[in-house]
């Protein structure tokens, strides 16, 4: 049986779904995209290429087995896009939550089923239809899970909002134990620089006490001081529009002193080492033209 424990985004690292790049599919139509960041590569004829994406996916995957960290993969689904495993399912202290995600992308679940049927079924969560949930938008920082959701009532016509208030609700009540915050996340189907996927797209915590931070990715002012009077100013990382369109904020913790992020990411890179933390570079940009960095291909099922 496989284990789960994991109660925020830093503790020692030791069980994860990494997803896969291999024979991915074709390059989509524009119609078919999820998202306006892989809209833009579409039109412009920018879209990763596979060779490209598997390379990245693989100098990750050498990170994390360097670090001792058992590394699952998806089952091969040929013409599937099984990179993002964050979506598709998550772990919250010690149970897995199935994630209702975009109906067209249930086959990624099925992907996955090997490593499912190893968790003890009572450990298993899955939410009923109404509730939408991607694992994206749920980030553990200890007694919090902060959570992205989207509460315009043009909900079920933007693509690109992906949890809705049933699934904070949901999560309030599965997890009476924790402090369950919502954040309304600014949404666009058009424009990448003006819409935050997930909450991991615009904050992350990293370390013990540290935090990256977009604020133009809430559409409420006051969630983002929440954000600034829980951590504290000084010791958040405030990322620009652009940093948040490369995907700044959408590294990955292995340990509380162990940070993975893009070898593009100069100025983060530079205050995390400067902060004392450890940095791993990877290669990830082709990646990133999905809207998606390291933390959306990862679904972490064990931290210490």
């Amino acid at each position: 049986m496989i284990k789960l424990h994991v109660k925020n985004e830093t503790g020692r690292l030791r069980a994860v779904v990494l997803g896969i790049a291999n024979q991915n599919g074709p390059i989509p139509r524009a119609d078919e995209a999820y998202d306006p960041k892989s809209l833009e590569h579409i039109i412009a004829g920018t879209y990763p290429v596979e060779s490209d994406m598997v390379y990245e996916m693989e100098a990750f995957r050498e990170v994390l087995e360097r670090y001792g960290v058992t590394v699952y993969r998806p089952q091969l689904i040929p013409d599937l896009n099984q990179i993002f495993s964050r979506d598709i399912g998550f772990v919250i202290d010690d149970y897995f939550v199935k994630a209702n995600i975009l109906p067209d992308r249930a086959d990624e679940w099925e992907a996955i089923q090997y490593v499912v049927q190893q968790i003890d079924p009572q450990k298993r969560i899955e939410a009923p239809e109404e509730v939408h949930i991607e694992g994206g938008d749920v980030i553990l920082w200890n007694d919090y899970l902060f959570v992205g959701t989207y509460k315009g009532t043009d909900y079920s016509a933007i693509n690109t909002a992906r949890t809705n208030m049933n699934g904070v609700h949901f999560l309030r009540e599965t997890f009476p134990h924790k402090t369950v915050k919502e954040f309304d996340l600014v949404k666009s189907m058009t424009d990448a620089r003006a819409n935050a996927l997930h909450l991991d797209c615009c904050f992350q915590p990293v370390g013990r006490d540290k935090a990256i931070l977009y604020p133009g990715g809430f559409r409420n002012s006051d969630d983002c001081e929440y954000l600034v009077d829980l951590f504290g100013s000084h010791n958040i990382f405030q990322i620009t529009a652009d940093e948040m369109y490369e995907m700044c904020s959408n590294v990955f913790s292995i340990t509380e002193e162990v940070v993975v992020s893009e070898k593009r990411f100069d100025r983060l890179n530079r205050w995390l080492r400067e902060q004392g933390f450890r940095v791993e570079e990877v290669p990830y940009h082709e990646i990133g033209k999905q809207e998606g960095l390291f933390r959306c291909s990862t679904l972490p099922l064990y931290r210490d």
